[in-house]
């Protein structure tokens, strides 16, 4: 049976604690490109979904609107977009 010797295990530890930090590096890495994407498809996928809650609000104002003009009323209507209220001006006779 062969014995090992001071200087191979501390050679072997060595190379190993190297390794192992080389593997921690490109480990990060990975794994910071990897979250990267995520975080992007997360905040990009919440925007469209955002903007797709708002698409039946906007249905909702467009169909008010030609009600109200179809109706031949100068009114004024009022809708929301993203918590605010925005005012579509009827068209008037003279304007």
């Amino acid at each position: 049976m062969t014995g090992i010797t001071l200087e191979t295990a501390r050679n072997t530890a060595l190379l190993a604690a190297g390794g192992l930090a080389l593997f921690a590096i490109v480990s990060a890495w990975i794994v910071k490109a990897i979250i990267s994407k995520l975080l992007t498809i997360a905040v990009l996928g919440g925007l469209a979904l955002i903007v797709w809650t708002q698409r039946a609000s906007l249905d909702d104002c467009a169909d008010r609107v030609k009600a109200t003009l179809q109706a031949g009323a100068t009114d004024d209507t009022t809708c929301t977009f993203f918590g605010r209220d925005v005012t579509i001006r009827a068209p008037r006779g003279g304007d």
